[in-house]
């Protein structure tokens, strides 16, 4: 983005700062003073013009040698404290400014009355919490217009359909078409063929908040399936239900290769027996016959929450080298992703390599669920890790199947302590960078791409995650009133590509990562970006930006004597067509090459 400049005067040129469609300058406050963590010693709080916007805080310093813009989306901002009081000394009068993305922001103001503290506060907490404040979200305001319509990218009946449903087994179902079954999940569904609407119905009783069994994904050759469900409601008295028992035997009798099906609870088994007194608990071996039950060991959204919390304190502002690999372990944040990406991989492993199908909940079925399934669905399925497809399975697995975005971010409220918030979506989003690592041809996006989906899921500026669920979305009239952050993705694809990407070499291949502490690594380059000691020296965007090039001119290279090898082969005749069959086009041998 274009900075703003500043007249002689210090006084800024308004039109200059950067302005979006909808955007419009809230209040402008002159010399404020940032304090800047990383700034040499001696060389004071830097001294600018803030600027907030309906959609952003804009700082830009006076001093040409202190060249420090922030340029940060208000839906960042978790929370706006006040600083000292008025009797504080020195530059202990202020604001300070607590951010989801890892970062804090302390302002130093005079306690003159050129910029009282309290309209700057209540500047930047209308605009920061909307929805706090009887405001809408810039969404609704934001006038962008894209080529094409990242809400088309999903559609449910065309993903089922690609699964190779309808068959003789499952069926695409229409009994949720008006939420009536369950307000939390996608209105097409996919069921076993020979489940009646009638016992959809007494299952939805039966599950927590009416999330029956449904289909995740298909394995296309042995039919082995994963689908997804929320926690049986059993209670301490054990309560059984024939239909709910049937429908899981159906799903087994889809897959002719196993008699046999796992159902893995995300839970720590504790926790999932703590659940019965509740009303909830999980399945008995006794009633669900040929069923194998296996706990993932998986905490609940309270301790990601409090481990996130530590990886901030680590990371922002002051970074101990002395004791980074222990300040590390005792964050406990990649032993939660390495559970999570275990879990997966022992889903993956049953259905690709024992052909047996797999049933998928935790509690609820909206959190840990949702990463064990669209993660077990990636190391399956290659199609999901192409730009397009990683953009279906958040939409399918993620958004349509009601992972509460709005309470686990707080999107525009300004409750900040809710116990409602948690890291689950950031967390699924680092196992997907950690199989990156692991396998770095496999992915046809990079992990910018990655970051800009974390970066959006807090801006606000799209309205792709707001809400909690697909019925949320479509009463509010979203893909109407606001852009798809996937039409922003898909009209600037060149830079989210991942030049190392090999399609000829992954398709149709399952990953296998190894789930190990061993092999766990720290996102640097997520977690620790706002520290300039922590960049990396040289420019990966323009590394990637040159051999997505160097890419480009090889494959029209090749391109050119494919077509030059066809016109020889069509003029040689049919005998050397038939020669030709014996060995690969230049493409193939070409990009069967591994970068």
């Amino acid at each position: 983005m274009s900075v703003s400049h500043h007249d002689g005067a210090g006084v800024p040129v308004r039109d200059e700062v950067p302005l979006l469609l909808g955007e419009k300058i809230e209040a402008v406050y002159q010399d404020i003073a940032f304090l800047c963590p990383f700034s040499s010693t001696g060389t004071g709080p830097i001294r600018g013009t803030l600027t907030i916007t309906n959609y952003r805080l804009y700082f830009r310093p006076h001093q040409r040698d202190n060249p420090v813009i922030l340029d940060i989306p208000l839906g960042f901002v978790s929370r706006v404290e006040k600083v000292g009081g008025a009797r504080t000394p020195g530059d202990n009068y202020g604001l300070e400014i607590f951010c989801k993305d890892i970062r804090n922001l302390r302002f130093a103001l005079s306690k003159g009355d050129g910029h009282p503290r309290k309209d700057i506060f209540e500047s930047l907490t209308v605009n920061a919490f909307p929805l706090s404040h009887s405001g809408e979200l810039f969404a609704y305001t934001y006038r962008e217009q894209y080529p094409g319509n990242g809400w088309s990218v999903y559609d449910q009946t065309e993903e089922l359909r690609r699964l190779g449903l309808p068959n003789e087994s499952w069926a695409i179902s229409r009994a949720n078409e008006k939420y009536q079954l369950c307000d939390t999940y996608p209105a097409v569904v996919g069921v076993p063929a020979m489940i009646s609407s009638e016992e959809l119905v007494e299952v939805a009783k039966f599950r927590s908040k009416g999330r029956i069994p449904v289909l995740s994904w298909l394995h296309p050759d042995s039919l082995a399936s994963i689908t997804r469900c929320s926690q049986p409601l059993v209670g301490v008295a054990g309560r059984r239900c024939r239909e709910d028992e049937r429908l899981v035997q159906n799903i087994m009798d889809a897959n002719a290769q196993s008699h046999r099906i796992y159902i893995y609870d995300a839970r720590p088994k504790v926790n999932a027996v703590a659940n019965m007194a509740k009303g909830g608990g999980y399945e008995s071996e006794d009633s669900y016959q040929n069923a194998e039950f296996v706990f993932l060991d998986i905490h609940n959204i309270h301790v990601m929450r409090e481990s996130l919390r530590k990886v901030k304190d680590m990371c922002f502002p002051v970074i101990d080298d002395q004791r980074w690999l222990s300040n590390l372990e005792a964050t406990h944040w990649l032993d939660h992703v390495k559970q999570i990406l275990a879990g997966a991989v022992k889903i993956a492993d049953k259905v690709e390599n024992h052909k047996t199908s797999v049933v998928v909940h935790c509690s609820d079925g909206w959190d840990r669920t949702a990463q064990l399934t669209s993660l077990a669905m990636l190391l399956l399925d290659s199609h999901y890790r192409t730009l397009r497809g990683f953009q279906v399975l958040v939409e399918k697995e993620w958004l349509s199947f009601g992972h509460k975005f709005n309470h686990r971010v707080g999107q525009g409220d300004d409750k900040h302590n809710d116990p409602d918030r948690s890291p689950v979506f950031l967390q699924f989003i680092d196992c997907v960078w950690q199989v990156s690592q692991q396998f770095p041809n496999a992915f046809e996006f990079n992990d910018y791409f990655l970051s800009t989906v974390l970066d959006h899921l807090y801006s606000c500026l799209f309205g792709t995650f707001l809400y909690n669920s697909d019925k949320e979305r479509m009463d509010n009239k979203l893909p109407t009133r606001t852009q798809s952050l996937w039409s922003f993705i898909n009209s600037k694809r060149a830079i989210f590509l991942n030049p190392m990407y090999c399609a000829p070499l992954d398709d149709k291949v399952a990953l296998f990562p190894v789930a190990s502490i061993r092999y766990m690594k720290f996102w640097k380059s997520y977690y620790c970006r706002w520290n300039p000691r922590m960049r990396p020296q040289d420019s990966v965007h323009l590394r990637h930006a040159q051999l997505s090039s160097l890419r480009d001119q090889l494959q029209a290279k090749v391109d050119l004597l494919n077509k030059e090898l066809e016109n020889k082969a069509g003029k040689e005749g049919a005998g050397s067509k038939r020669q030709d069959n014996h060995n690969p086009s230049l493409s193939a041998r070409f990009e069967s090459f591994n970068m």
